[in-house]
């Protein structure tokens, strides 16, 4: 039975555990055209003004102030004038952090998902709940860490070695996510 997942649970402090975490967990849009759920298949990690990939690496700014909420709200920005990009934050309160939802179901590709999903910035700051529209549920399904794949981050190489070799992309291997996907009830 599917449960929904309280803002509360990404209030922890390691922002990457977090991250593998969310794998397998349904994303949940809700519009007025009816109800879609879909598994979280692929997600990165931004952990931090210290992770000079991470958009809060240059302090608090009017951008990223939302980062710095407690963990459960939506960070949604526009990238490169024409994606709407969606992420989780997660951590403490004014510890900013976020994890990037770049897949779900059969829908690959972060623009591809907020396009496809109707997500746009009248999401960002809100908290991740049904009364949003825009919710997580755990579906009950443990997820082998053998089952998930870790990469390099999408096009960050501008944060310097250190941080663009961080493996904090994570994919759910894509026979776990059809078998899994298929359970889903939209």
């Amino acid at each position: 039975m599917a449960r929904v997942i309280k803002p509360a649970e990404f209030q922890g402090t390691n922002t990457v555990a977090l991250a593998r975490w969310l794998l397998g967990k349904a994303l949940v849009r809700t519009t007025e055209i009816g109800r879609e759920a879909h598994l979280i298949t692929e997600v990165e990690a931004y952990n931090g003004e210290q992770d000079l990939a991470c958009h809060a690496s240059k302090g608090r700014t009017k951008r990223t102030e939302v980062m710095y909420q407690a963990g459960g709200v939506w960070y949604v920005y526009l990238c490169y004038g024409i994606h709407e990009m969606l992420n989780l934050v997660v951590g403490p309160k004014n510890y900013p952090a976020a994890v990037l939802i770049r897949a779900a179901g059969d829908i690959v590709g972060p623009g591809r998902l907020t396009r496809r999903l109707q997500i746009d910035r009248e999401l960002n700051g809100r908290p991740a709940s049904p009364e949003t529209g825009l919710h997580l549920e755990d579906l009950g399904l443990e997820v082998p860490r053998r089952r998930i794949k870790s990469s390099k981050r999408i096009g960050i190489d501008f944060a310097g070695p250190v941080w663009a070799e961080k493996r904090w992309r994570f994919q759910l291997d894509p026979a776990v996510s059809r078998k899994k996907s298929a359970m889903l009830i939209s």
